[in-house]
């Protein structure tokens, strides 16, 4: 089987597929996409990735056995589990609570937590800074709002879909396992603790999470990269 290509820059987009394609034992060659260098902005980037967003992979061995580009970090993991058969639920009824859970992660959990650390750790970098009470304040509720939502649904269940370990779990954790950065609590959510340190103990999962980890960046703390990420003009 030939290498998939993958399109990559360690962050919690970045972690879901680079998780995904260590638990499928999928052989992959990384591309670095460095966010603080403007890869993502490359016309050559934009054919794979037109919304200029890693991660994206290219798959050689695509359906028909014909090459496929994907982008969109959900999208690839269904790809993925679809491609390999892992992971995406056995029955009719699996597979819709996984999608429920990913479309669940993508459309909420993801993007809150990504405005959270955008108002509160990078818009009160620039110049001059920006800090918004209200934004921050928001996004803070609404991420530990989700935090609860899933620490219901692990009341009773193992894994987010169900009793099985699927995409959804993936996409997911990488997200979660920075819950102190967005400053919240697990005290009052000990079933998404049991999950979160359940899914830690998975040798796959710790390897997807180490790629190139000593390449992660914190844009609020270099004023180049900060202005190239978020326009900011000086």
């Amino acid at each position: 089987m030939e290498p998939i290509d993958f399109y990559y820059w360690p962050t919690p987009n970045g972690w879901k597929v680079s998780i995904a394609l260590e638990e499928m034992n999928l052989p992959y060659k990384v591309h670095l996409v460095n966010l603080g260098k403007g890869d993502q902005r490359s016309p050559e980037f934009a054919k794979i990735s037109p919304n200029a967003r890693m991660p994206a992979i290219v798959d050689p061995d695509g359906p028909e056995g014909e090459p496929i580009s994907v982008f969109e970090s959900g999208a690839i993991l269904q790809y993925l589990g679809e491609k390999t058969g892992m992971f995406r639920g056995e029955t009719l009824r699996e597979r819709i609570a996984v999608t429920e859970w990913l479309m669940w992660q993508m459309g909420g959990l993801g993007p809150m937590a990504g405005q959270f650390f955008h108002f509160a750790k990078y818009a009160p970098s620039m110049e001059p800074p920006q800090v918004l009470p209200y934004a921050q304040t928001r996004y803070r509720n609404e991420v530990g709002r989700l935090l609860h939502v899933m620490d219901r649904r692990l009341e009773e269940h193992i894994y987010l879909a169900g009793d099985f370990y699927s995409i959804a779990d993936m996409a997911a954790w990488p997200w979660v396992s920075i819950w102190r950065g967005m400053e919240q609590s697990l005290d009052d959510k000990p079933h998404l603790a049991r999950w979160l340190n359940t899914l830690k103990q998975r040798p796959a999962l710790r390897r997807g999470r180490a790629l190139n980890d000593a390449d992660r960046i914190k844009p609020q703390e270099d004023r180049e990269i900060h202005t190239l990420l978020f326009g900011q003009k000086d």
